[in-house]
């Protein structure tokens, strides 16, 4: 017979801060293929005009997508580890503050992520 075991975790947090990166990681996803897109398609003078804005928004792609890993890596721990939520937390709002310079998920993820971080910093474990 199966036990009705409840985990107690801050759920809140881990589901505010798993969307937050799902789209942190979905926003680099779309930018870094649109460019790949833009660089196939563009005829090749047309390609040296927009090199480097194309370089630069491929960098704060890869940043926006590391960023995004890292906060659903910490949304992850912070369900499995809910007695180190306070350093899930400040993990995850520091990088959804950082993913503002790498997309930001749409802007709305960095702002779900920065909410689920507050939420995990005020978890208490009764």
């Amino acid at each position: 017979m199966a036990q009705n075991v409840q985990q107690n975790y801050p759920r809140t947090a881990y589901i505010l801060s798993l969307i937050a990166g799902i789209l942190m990681v979905l926003s680099s996803v779309v930018v870094a293929f649109a460019f790949s897109v833009f660089f196939v398609v563009a005829p090749y003078h047309r390609m040296m005009y927009f090199a480097w804005p194309a370089i630069a928004f491929g960098m704060m792609s890869f940043f926006g997508f590391i960023s995004g890993i890292i906060v659903l890596v910490s949304a992850f721990m912070l369900k499995s580890k809910p007695a180190e939520s306070t350093t899930w937390g400040i993990l995850i709002i520091v990088f959804s503050i950082f993913s503002f310079f790498g997309m930001g998920g749409f802007v709305i993820g960095a702002i779900l992520g920065i909410i689920g971080g507050a939420f995990a910093l005020s978890y208490n474990q009764t």
